[in-house]
């Protein structure tokens, strides 16, 4: 079942519970990609078929081995692509993802291979998460969400979620980027031992060093 439609399903479904344990339901993933509930039903039947998932009636979606390692292959592309926009063209990081998204089915697998070789065959994308080496291994330390961190924790920026574009741009004229040090406060966090004040939402976007 080979298309750029099943693609991002499997790499939507993978991405879901990369960062957390709640397995994703039809409804939720018609939400991220934006697309009606009936069509996403159709598109899960199909991929189990196909044997790319495994889903019951109203329960959750999962992928299977083979399912799991396409949608590897897939976020294996997205990623190096954005790091490559970011480090060879000067994209920001909350840029790159739409270019990504549109360029990660049309590359070849040499012109990707080429790509991974320029960058020194990086572990993570701009965004913090990890990069899966060319056998769909990936390399993540253990972690804690900022909004579940307790006041006191330091912690190094692991990831910060690119879904809002926005967002991101407001974290980065904070001065914060993956690999900051921060320490967790009652009001927000300490940036270079000085008091932030996060923007809203921020704190369900950004991932610590546990």
């Amino acid at each position: 079942m080979a298309s750029p439609a099943a693609d991002d399903y499997l790499k939507t479904v993978y991405a879901h519970t990369e960062w957390q344990d709640a397995p994703i339901t039809p409804s939720v993933l018609a939400g991220k990609l934006g697309i009606a509930p009936s069509s996403v039903t159709e598109m899960v039947k199909k991929l189990a078929a196909a044997g790319l998932v495994s889903h019951v009636p109203y329960g959750a979606v999962r992928l299977t081995t083979e399912g799991e390692a396409r949608a590897l292959a897939m976020v294996r592309r997205h990623r190096l692509i954005e790091t490559w926009l970011v480090r060879e063209f000067g994209y920001a990081w909350d840029e790159v993802h739409d270019e990504a998204e549109i360029l990660e089915h049309t590359i070849s697998d040499r012109l990707l291979a080429g790509i991974d070789a320029r960058l020194g065959h990086p572990r993570f994308d701009p965004h913090g998460d990890a990069i899966p080496d060319a056998d769909g291994e990936v390399e993540r330390e253990p972690f804690v969400l900022l909004a579940a961190a307790a006041a006191g924790h330091r912690g190094r920026v692991l990831r910060v979620s690119d879904v809002d574009p926005e967002l991101l741009r407001a974290l980065d004229a904070l001065g914060l980027a993956v690999s900051s040090e921060v320490r967790v406060t009652a009001d927000g966090i300490e940036l270079d031992g000085a008091p932030v004040i996060l923007p809203d939402g921020a704190s369900d976007v950004v991932w610590l060093s546990a």
